[in-house]
């Protein structure tokens, strides 16, 4: 019994963290670009990825609500992004990679504002061109 702890220990160290990172070609394909235009239902700045929400209306008049991957909070902060940017309502355009089992949900790129002001999500695709 007083060998237990240092096995389960022991144990622990060798199997590393159960919890593994997805990679962006696990869940996204390439191959899918989107760009949607809508409006901001929520917007989650939360780690290891922020969530926005977005409100895209179909050709049909459908209204589907996206759900966009970003980076995480922090990192989204160092590039410029502020919490007050994205309050439920406001419209903007995103480029990105929809997911691979086609749901709507994608992995962004980059937000382009009403005002123009773009604005680099921090895309886990290695093969996009990274902005500042």
């Amino acid at each position: 019994m007083k060998h237990a702890g240092l096995l389960f220990l022991a144990a622990s160290l060798l199997c590393g963290r159960i919890e593994a990172h997805h990679s962006f070609s696990a869940e996204y394909d390439d191959k899918r670009p989107v760009t949607l235009s809508g409006k901001v239902t929520e917007m989650k700045w939360s780690n290891p990825h922020g969530w926005i929400y977005l409100d895209v209306v179909g050709a049909d008049g459908k209204v589907t609500n996206w759900a966009l991957e970003t980076s995480a909070a922090n990192g989204l902060i160092r590039r410029g992004w502020r919490k007050e940017d994205l309050p439920p309502g406001t419209e903007l355009q995103v480029e990105g990679w929809q997911a691979r089992n086609g749901a709507a949900t994608a992995n962004i790129r980059v937000v382009t504002l009403s005002d123009g002001r773009r604005l680099f999500a921090g895309t886990s695709n290695q093969n996009a061109q990274q902005e500042k």
